[in-house]
């Protein structure tokens, strides 16, 4: 999982089926990175959010979204977190 930023949603007129109604974010790390995820939840530009990477990012879709093809899916908005605890200490 990683934490990222909302920067806004992606438009795409023609899309693989299995992703046609699903809406689609474009994130940023912190050096400016940018990935394009799919959104469950709704988050909004300036949102951070973690998200779920790799096979699992389609397992998070549930179980009737699990035929669509995404290796990254927006996890939850992340409402609070305390970036001094988050360091881990040699």
């Amino acid at each position: 999982m990683e934490i990222l930023q909302v920067v806004g949603p992606m438009v795409c007129t023609h899309r693989h089926p299995g992703l046609e109604t699903m809406p689609l974010r474009i994130l940023q790390d912190t050096n400016g990175k940018k990935q394009v995820a799919v959104d469950t939840i709704g988050c909004k530009p300036g949102n951070w959010v973690f998200t779920i990477s790799g096979s699992a990012a389609r397992l998070a879709l549930g179980k009737e979204r699990k035929v669509i093809l995404t290796d990254l899916t927006v996890g939850g908005i992340i409402d609070f977190w305390e970036e001094n605890e988050s360091k881990v200490s040699s």
